[in-house]
């Protein structure tokens, strides 16, 4: 017998909605990525980029967010394990954060690619 009225499907997609909410409401970083989501978007429409262009976007918006979900997650979890400082806490919580950077200075270029030209041309 269920706990609720609701199918796992939609309690597993009400978790992950929680999990997306609690990390934006917590995590500094997050709130980063969307003010830079946000201006990437207005800066999109405004110069008029390709479907193309906006579809790298999309998969960059989606990349850096869920790495830092991912990181979020992690940090979490090794905090729950320890509060002592270890060094393979210290790793797994450095490599998370690691992999949000990289995917965050790869956005930024493939960004810089995306709206230099655009920008030339918008001011010429």
């Amino acid at each position: 017998m269920r706990k609720s009225g609701k199918s796992p499907l939609l309690r597993s997609f009400g978790y992950a909605f929680t999990g997306i909410g609690r990390t934006i409401r917590d995590e500094r970083n997050m709130k980063i990525h969307l003010v830079f989501t946000a201006l990437v978007i207005i800066g999109g429409i405004v110069l008029r980029i390709s479907r193309a262009e906006w579809i790298v976007c999309l998969i960059l918006f989606g990349l850096v967010m869920g790495l830092e979900l991912v990181n979020t997650a992690v940090e979490a979890a090794v905090d729950l394990v320890t509060e002592e400082k270890k060094p393979l806490a210290g790793k797994a919580k450095d490599a998370a954060a690691g992999a949000v950077l990289a995917a965050a200075i790869a956005a930024a270029v493939i960004g810089l690619i995306i709206f230099i030209p655009r920008i030339a041309l918008f001011f010429s």
